[in-house]
């Protein structure tokens, strides 16, 4: 009879360890889930003007000029006084600028927005805009 009376404290002593275990592959599953997306970096163009009073590029026109040679589009948003066109890949990036440098007039700044997923992350964390 007294090995049945041991029984339980022996399960009772492994909860702890069995409930340690299990959070901590939780905690690895989640981390490396999560680990991806903090190191991918998105690939976009920012386009302003260069000179007061002057507008903005239409976007359906870039789309319609982009999508013409080619180059997929992932979005197109209006950004304080910018245009900010992001891609899937960077090579898709690069075409696009030289396209863009060929088909805009001089009176826009074309230029490459380094987007990385760390960054917004920590950004969307701490709550700033």
């Amino acid at each position: 009879m007294p090995s049945l009376f041991k029984l339980p404290t022996r399960i009772l002593r492994a909860v702890p360890r069995l409930g340690l275990l299990t959070a901590s592959l939780l905690t690895f599953a989640l981390v490396v889930a999560l680990l991806p997306a903090l190191f991918r970096s998105e690939a976009a163009l920012q386009i302003r003007t260069l000179r007061q009073g002057n507008s903005l590029p239409d976007g359906f026109y870039i789309y319609q000029s982009l999508s013409a040679q080619g180059i997929r589009i992932k979005s197109i948003t209006p950004d304080h006084d910018s245009l900010v066109i992001r891609f899937d890949s960077q090579e898709q990036s690069y075409a696009a600028e030289k396209v863009l440098r060929e088909l805009l007039p001089f009176g826009f700044n074309i230029a490459r927005q380094e987007d990385h997923g760390a960054v917004k992350w920590v950004n969307r964390i701490s709550l700033r805009t």
